[in-house]
C-alpha cells in the first residue's frame, strides 16, 4: 500500500492518508506545493496534480491482432480513446499482444494518437487464447491503473472484457453505441462524481437509451461493436512512446496449457461496412423474392444489400447481412431503406448515414423520419422502376 502526504508550501499539512496509522517510511511519499500554471496554491489543485503524475488514470485500448494486422475495431477506438484522452488531460496507451509481431503493428496504432505503446510479443500470444491476455491486462492495469479501458465487441472482446473486469472487480458495459464523458451526482449518497465515463446503449429490447456509470471502480470497462465508431489519423501530436515488457513477467507458464490444434477463418461474404451506398431491406419486402429485387438494384448502383432483424428472423437473408443494435453499423453515403419500420434498434446501426432515401407504403413510419427524401409506395412497386430508370440514365 502506499500512502501520500501533501503539505503546504508554508510547511502547513493538509492533507495524509492514514491520519491515525503508522507506516513504513518507505510507503509515504512527501510533496510541497509548486505553482500550477493557474497562478493558485491549493490543495485540491496538488491533490488532482500529483494524483496524474503518481496513477497516471490514462486512457488504455486493446488492439486485436490478427497475424500481425491490427483490426479496424481497435483503430475505431484508438480515434475515440483519443478524443476521451484529450477531454480527461490524460494519455492514450495501447495494448498489443501476439507473437511476431513487434516492428510490424507499431505503424498501425501510433497513427491514432498514442501516446505509449505496450507490445507484448511472444510465443503462445496467437492464435488468441482466454488466459494469457488475461493476465496481461490484469497485470499492467494492477500496474499502471487506467481509469477507462476500451475494446471491440467481438468475439475476443466479449471473452475478454468480462474475465478482466471480474478480476479487477470493475464492472463492464458491453455493446455501447456512444462514449462520453460527464458528471453524476448520487443525490441518495449525497456524492458527486466529476469526468465519468458515459457508457450509452440501447436497453430493454431497445426500447430505452441507457446510460450506465461507473462511480466507484476502476477501470470504466466498455465494448463497442465494429463499426459504431468512425477511425480517423489523429493530426494533433502524441508521444508515441513504445515499450516492449518481457511476456514472462506478466503470463505464468500454466497460461498456455490450452494450445489452438487449428484455425479456420471464413472470409466475410459482403462489404457492407464499407460500401457507400447500403440498400437494406425490412419486413415490408414481402419475402425473399423480394430481397432478389433489392440484390438487383444494388448490382445495378453497385451497392450491398442489408437488412433488418426482422427480416433476418424471417429467413428472407443472412444473419452476415443484419443492421442494427445486433447486427452490423454501417455509414454510407447514400441509404435506401425498403419496407422499414424504423425501430431505435435498426436506427442505432445506420444514423450516422449521409443521405437516407426511405421506400414505405406508411407514410407514417418512424423511419421517415430521420429521411432525406420519402418514396410513398410498394418496394415491388418502387424499386424495379429505380432499376430501370437507372438502366436508362447511366452510362
Amino acid at each position: 500500500m502506499l500512502y501520500i502526504s501533501y503539505r503546504h508550501h508554508k510547511g502547513k499539512k493538509f492533507y495524509e492518508q492514514p491520519s491515525n496509522k503508522a507506516v513504513a517510511q518507505q510507503q509515504v511519499i512527501h510533496f510541497t506545493s509548486l505553482p500550477l500554471g493557474r497562478g493558485q496554491l491549493g490543495p485540491v489543485s496538488w491533490i488532482d496534480a500529483w494524483s496524474k503524475i503518481l496513477f497516471m488514470n490514462n486512457v488504455f485500448v486493446y488492439c486485436e491482432i490478427e497475424e500481425t494486422t491490427v483490426q479496424e475495431v481497435s483503430q475505431e477506438l484508438l480515434t475515440k480513446g483519443r478524443k476521451l484522452a484529450n477531454e480527461l488531460d490524460v494519455e492514450l496507451h495501447a495494448i498489443a499482444a501476439g507473437s511476431g509481431i513487434k516492428g510490424k503493428v507499431e505503424d498501425q496504432i501510433l497513427p491514432y494518437g498514442v501516446d505509449k505503446l505496450f507490445v507484448f510479443d511472444g510465443e503462445g500470444l496467437f492464435p488468441y487464447t482466454s488466459a494469457p491476455h488475461t493476465d496481461i491486462l490484469v497485470n499492467l492495469f494492477t500496474e499502471e491503473k487506467p481509469q477507462i479501458c476500451l475494446m471491440g465487441a467481438t468475439v475476443i472482446g466479449r471473452d475478454l472484457g468480462p474475465r478482466v473486469s471480474s478480476s479487477l472487480t470493475s464492472g463492464l458495459t458491453a455493446d455501447c453505441t456512444q462514449l462520453e464523458i460527464g458528471d453524476y451526482e448520487d443525490k441518495k449518497a449525497g456524492k458527486r462524481y466529476e469526468n465519468l465515463l458515459y457508457q450509452i446503449r440501447p436497453a430493454f429490447g431497445g426500447n430505452i437509451v441507457a446510460t450506465i456509470v461507473n462511480p466507484d471502480h476502476r477501470p470504466q470497462m466498455a465494448t463497442v461493436r465494429s463499426g459504431v465508431m468512425q477511425k480517423a489519423v489523429y493530426e494533433g501530436k502524441a508521444k508515441g512512446e513504445v515499450v516492449y515488457p518481457n511476456v514472462a513477467k506478466y503470463v505464468p507458464e500454466v497460461d498456455y496449457v490450452v494450445k489452438v490444434i487449428d484455425r479456420h477463418v471464413e472470409p466475410a461474404q459482403n462489404n457492407l461496412k464499407e460500401a457507400s451506398i447500403v440498400i437494406c431491406g425490412g419486413y415490408g419486402v414481402g419475402s425473399k423474392e423480394g430481397f432478389d429485387l433489392l440484390f438487383k438494384l444494388a448490382k445495378e448502383l453497385h451497392g450491398e444489400v442489408g437488412a433488418s432483424r426482422a427480416a433476418v428472423d424471417a429467413g428472407w437473408v443472412d444473419h452476415d447481412r443484419q443492421i442494427g443494435q445486433t447486427g452490423v453499423t454501417v455509414h454510407p453515403k447514400v441509404y435506401i431503406a425498403c419496407g422499414i419500420s424504423g425501430q431505435i434498434q435498426h436506427i442505432a446501426g445506420m444514423q450516422d448515414s449521409g443521405i437516407v432515401i426511405s421506400i414505405n407504403n406508411d407514410p407514417d413510419a418512424p423511419i421517415n423520419a430521420i429521411a432525406d427524401y420519402i418514396i410513398n409506395g410498394t418496394v415491388e412497386e418502387v424499386v424495379p422502376k429505380l432499376i430501370k430508370y437507372y438502366k436508362q440514365n447511366s452510362k
